[in-house]
């Protein structure tokens, strides 16, 4: 398979998993301010539902631009990643309907831990399809983001025994790590085509 077609089906799904999500926001019967205040909770968890996905979008654009050869493994670990993508229209309504209760918040946690850890299987099934000297293997070195990511979810899954606010400080502070798209992967890629450039 053309990795073009692996990206516009993911660019696909992603864009109907939004839209899914969206339409949680329900219009309210009222014609004053006050009547969309039970909507800010829905609105709230959204916004940063919204926010992971657009990251996701952004990171896994620049990871497929290393995919040089398209094998079943990385198809399958591509489908895992939007699986767990798939589910955060339901996570997020859930924990936005119930005003950010301790086990939705829980849940929604374990979607984004199971999503960050999907997305790091996708960057194995490629670097073992593409080898150590790939051009994945030269941006990622350690991605000690991507590890410290995963256990930042860990801890927030775990402080919704105590305080669900804590972790979802802690859902915002990792969605703040990867605001800025990570340019590492572009750096790769940009010394690359300049040295080739140089050599011919």
């Amino acid at each position: 398979m053309n990795k073009t077609r692996l990206e516009a089906f993911s660019d696909g799904v992603l864009a109907i998993i939004i839209t899914i999500m969206v339409l949680e926001l329900r219009i309210p019967h009222g014609r004053d301010f006050a009547s969309l205040k039970p909507l800010i909770p829905i609105f709230i968890s959204y916004v940063l539902s919204f926010i992971n996905l657009g990251i996701y979008w952004s990171n896994h654009h620049h990871l497929l631009h290393t995919v040089q050869k398209v094998s079943g493994g990385l198809l399958w670990a591509n489908l895992h990643l939007l699986f767990w993508l798939s589910i955060i229209p339901f996570t997020t309504g859930w924990m936005g309907e119930n005003n950010f209760a301790p086990d939705p918040v829980a849940l929604y946690g374990i979607n984004l831990l199971m999503s960050g850890f999907a997305y790091y299987i996708l960057e194995i099934s490629i670097l073992k399809k593409h080898g150590s000297e790939s051009l994945l293997a030269k941006a990622i070195g350690k991605d000690l983001k991507g590890r410290a990511s995963i256990v930042l979810y860990v801890i927030a899954i775990i402080f919704t025994l105590i305080n669900q606010w804590i972790s979802g400080a802690i859902y915002v502070l990792v969605a703040l790590m990867w605001l800025i798209p990570d340019k590492r992967i572009e750096r790769i890629l940009n010394s690359e085509h300049d040295s080739t450039n140089i050599k011919t």
